[in-house]
């Protein structure tokens, strides 16, 4: 498309928001985009309008339909309503819950939410204030609602927001869902949205959820006699400002866990994120104060949630006594090590169990599984692909744990969305449980690479802002289709798998068929020696994902130093070779 067309188009979508169906505030705000010479700005905000991905709705805050602000949540609730209204026609009271995190106009956005969905006589649940996403996941299933909202954009940088869609089950909307979502939110104009509420179809909820939430995170816990021996356990824990100040520490104490230091600073909601550059725990950074503390207090662990409480970063303590980051691989791998080896050995493990782990995870998992005659699936990016496993299997089947990469983890099925409220309190037990054996959680993770084999992850992340990226990304894509790797750091590939057309060729040119609910725009590449490259566009960010693994064998501990380095070099040697 011509720059003039596409400016013309922009132009043409902007005007309609000068109508008095907008604020004043906002029709200024577009017409000084319009009468910029510089049209790049009205470009970024007009040129698309903000679609479902992986995570729903997310996007930068400001005006415009490609950006996050009570029209765009409103369209795309006014929408989710009238879809709700088809599918659950038959029932006397559809309701919904709604949460937020501490972002930047979270409570606007859902009170802004519970408005529209009780001015169409939908009931809506709305959090007294800030709550981990989880707990919206729960408090959908607890309250039997038939969908749910939580305003958040997760561990993105402080300008964005987002706006995940939950279905009765208390997962992410799938499809045939968030399909549907889109073609009901696409009809929408913002004359059609129902701003004035019906406040007798609001319930304000806090304390009666929490209390039941805590009391089904309480039952995860394998062992509480070590629990018991080692509660003086010292932690360090920071919500990065978010959400799990409210619950993270309330569920350790729970669990019976009373010597917890809290980052003071951290503590503190505020969606302006001021002590972090990002409020991410995958990010060394965002960890800073934490170690502080820490190091001052000799803790045994540290553990960090995201701003909306799904997922945890965690460092500990190394064989030489240095604070290390356990990345987000060796974060799964321990909690499935745990829940795996310590049923097992506490001889509550079934036939009939089974976890879960997405594709771009480490395989060393499916080694443990394998040893342990346990079923492991593979699934997509993204918590809803775990939740649609539990979902196949419901009544027949028990999950029993599953995570992914991304510092996400959910080790029950009462949630179907990834949970640090529990996962925080599922490793503290590790570590007593560690300690009870003389050990650190770090001895823990080098025991498993003994046992199971060495593997390097590593994550890389190519940013490619707005629609001139998208395009490059989406090209990336398409050449690396057309140009698959017969060998990567050396080592012959002998798999590659297209998740898109779900087509898997090994090394003599023999085709197969994935097994998968749906496509994906996902490769993957396997080779001899152990390595998995898989690469995929974001489905949140405007970034493409690389993930590569590489294998080794480790017999001591004292290895893990040079392995890691060794493990390094090979992955810089493949992303040279894959041009990154």
């Amino acid at each position: 498309m011509e720059k003039t067309e596409l400016i013309a188009q922009c132009e043409a979508k902007a005007k309609q928001w000068l109508s008095p169906s907008f604020d004043e505030s906002t029709r200024a705000q577009v017409r000084a985009m319009l009468d910029n010479e510089d049209k790049t700005e009205l470009i970024e905000s007009f040129y698309k309008d903000l679609e479902f991905g992986t995570g729903g709705l997310r996007g930068i805050m400001g005006v415009g339909t490609n950006r996050m602000n009570i029209y765009v949540v409103g369209m795309a609730t006014q929408g989710f309503a009238n879809y709700l209204k088809k599918n659950f026609k038959d029932k006397k009271q559809i309701s919904v819950v709604v949460c937020h995190d501490c972002r930047n106009n979270s409570r606007l956005y859902a009170e802004t939410v519970a408005d529209i969905f009780s001015a169409n006589g939908i009931k809506a649940y709305l959090f007294d204030e800030l709550r981990p996403t989880p707990e919206c996941s729960f408090a959908i299933r607890y309250l039997g609602a038939q969908g749910g909202v939580n305003i958040t954009a997760s561990h993105n940088p402080r300008e964005y927001n987002g706006y995940k869609a939950y279905w009765e089950d208390g997962a992410q909307v799938l499809a045939p869902h968030d399909v549907g979502i889109i073609e009901e939110v696409s009809k929408v104009t913002i004359d059609d949205v129902k701003f004035e509420a019906n406040k007798e179809l609001i319930q304000i909820i806090g304390e009666d959820i929490d209390e039941p939430y805590l009391r089904e995170v309480r039952t995860i816990s394998i062992d509480p006699e070590v629990i018991k021996r080692h509660h003086d356990l010292k932690i360090v824990y920071t919500p990065l400002h978010g959400a799990g100040r409210v619950m993270v520490p309330r569920s350790l104490a729970y669990w019976g866990f009373d010597n917890v230091h809290c980052v003071a600073e951290q503590m503190i909601k505020d969606g302006n994120f001021p002590t972090v550059d990002r409020p991410n725990p995958e990010i060394a950074e965002a960890l800073t104060l934490g170690l502080r503390d820490a190091k001052a207090l000799d803790a045994d662990i540290l553990m960090a949630s995201d701003p909306d409480a799904d997922r945890v970063g965690m460092a500990c303590k190394n064989d030489k006594g240095e604070w290390v980051l356990i990345n987000g691989n060796q974060t799964c791998l321990l909690f499935l090590w745990y829940i795996i080896t310590n049923r097992k050995a506490k001889g509550l493990l079934k036939p009939t169990d089974y976890i879960v782990k997405t594709i771009v995870t480490t395989e060393v998992i499916r080694k443990i599984a394998e040893k342990h005659h346990l079923e492991m699936r593979d699934c997509y990016t993204g918590f809803k692909w775990i939740a649609n496993e539990i979902r196949i299997s419901e009544g027949k089947q028990q999950y029993i744990g599953g995570g992914e990469e991304s510092y996400g983890f959910m080790a029950a099925d009462f949630v179907r969305d990834k949970d640090a409220v529990s996962a925080c309190s599922l490793l503290a037990e590790i570590c007593a449980y560690a300690k009870d054996k003389g050990k650190t959680l770090y001895d823990i993770l080098m025991d498993i690479y003994i046992e199971y084999g060495f593997s390097k992850e590593f994550t890389i992340n190519v940013e490619r802002p707005g629609k001139s990226g998208a395009e490059e990304i989406q090209q990336m894509m398409v050449n690396f289709r057309n140009n698959l790797p017969k060998e990567l750091d050396g080592s012959k590939v002998v798999l590659w798998k297209d998740f898109k057309s779900l087509i898997a060729k090994d090394a003599d040119g023999k085709e197969s068929k994935l097994d998968m609910p749906d496509t994906s725009n996902v490769l993957q590449w396997f080779c001899e020696n152990g390595t998995k490259v898989s690469v995929r566009p974001s489905g949140t960010e405007p970034k493409i994902k690389f993930y590569i693994e590489v294998k080794d064998v480790m017999t001591d501990a004292s290895q893990y130093d040079e392995l890691d380095k060794k493990g390094v070099e090979r992955v810089e040697r493949i992303s040279k070779q894959l041009g990154l």
